[in-house]
């Protein structure tokens, strides 16, 4: 299996993650702010996100079976420690594509009342998006629809440690 091309390099990635991390403090500066990080595929980016970021804030853990796994829909399979009602919750997203498990994940928080909630993803494909009205506020890099590896991405748990995001190549597949 080959891990393909460099598509950004660690330098790249933590140059924006850095960027983010200033612009989400600036943003939320004195205030109440829970990061809630979806399993798995989110924790690279969310600690490295984390790190930069100048101001307190509290992390928290979700976990859903995505929409293309779900054979009835979106299903919660770990839920939240922290109660989030009064507090402001920017969700850390891997990537943001079709957006129907993103709108599943914030209508559910929605309920529970929070100040706020808005969206950083590292990665975005909105020419794939089916949902529109979503919170998405910070966005790491729009990408195209390709099929990446590394730096949290993987491929059947595989390659998530690479610290660096490649295009997956298929076998067979010309590069």
């Amino acid at each position: 299996m080959s891990k393909g091309e460099i598509y950004l390099t660690a330098a790249e990635l933590s140059r924006r993650v850095g960027e983010l991390g200033a612009e989400i403090s600036a943003d939320f500066q004195g205030r109440d702010l829970l990061l809630v990080v979806p399993l798995k595929g989110c924790v690279v980016f969310a600690t490295d996100l984390s790190r930069a970021m100048r101001i307190p804030h509290a992390l928290d853990f979700i976990e859903l079976e995505p929409f293309h796994r779900a054979e009835k829909g979106i299903r919660l399979l770990k839920d939240l420690d922290a109660d989030i009602g009064g507090r402001d919750v920017l969700i850390v997203e891997d990537v943001v594509d079709t957006g129907l498990t993103l709108n599943y994940l914030c209508r559910t928080l929605h309920l529970r009342s929070p100040a706020s909630i808005a969206v950083a993803t590292l990665l975005d494909r909105p020419y794939r998006r089916i949902v529109d009205d979503l919170p998405v506020r910070y966005v790491g890099f729009t990408v195209p629809d390709e099929l990446f590896v590394g730096y949290g991405f993987d491929l059947d748990e595989r390659h998530r440690n690479l610290p660096d995001l490649h295009v997956f190549q298929r076998p067979g597949l010309a590069a």
